[in-house]
């Protein structure tokens, strides 16, 4: 799964947010079903451990200056959820873009 949401706000201020706002990312699931762990590799990359269902997705959060990638490998036992958690993506994460 991979969803591309535009920003106008800079790469240092996307950053920011995702630092503040990265452990929100549980919350694209139905409530209670999943725990998400992140690390970053590097300023412009958040890596994302999920477990949901007793399943283990790997994914990431690339920021990019216009623009950020969210990407998550989901397992065929998942797939079911790839409708709901692209909606809650660009629901939240469009949230947490906008100009304020």
């Amino acid at each position: 799964m991979r969803v591309s949401l535009p920003h106008s706000l800079g790469k240092d201020e996307v950053r920011r947010r995702m630092h503040e706002h990265g452990h929100e990312i549980a919350n694209y699931f139905p409530p209670g079903m999943a725990t998400v762990e992140n690390t970053w590799p590097h300023e412009d990359r958040m890596n994302l451990n999920i477990t949901a269902a007793g399943q283990r997705i790997e994914g990431g959060i690339n920021i990019d200056e216009d623009h950020v990638m969210i990407e998550m490998d989901l397992p065929p036992m998942l797939s079911f959820l790839r409708g709901t958690l692209e909606r809650a993506v660009r629901k939240h994460g469009g949230r947490m873009l906008e100009k304020s």
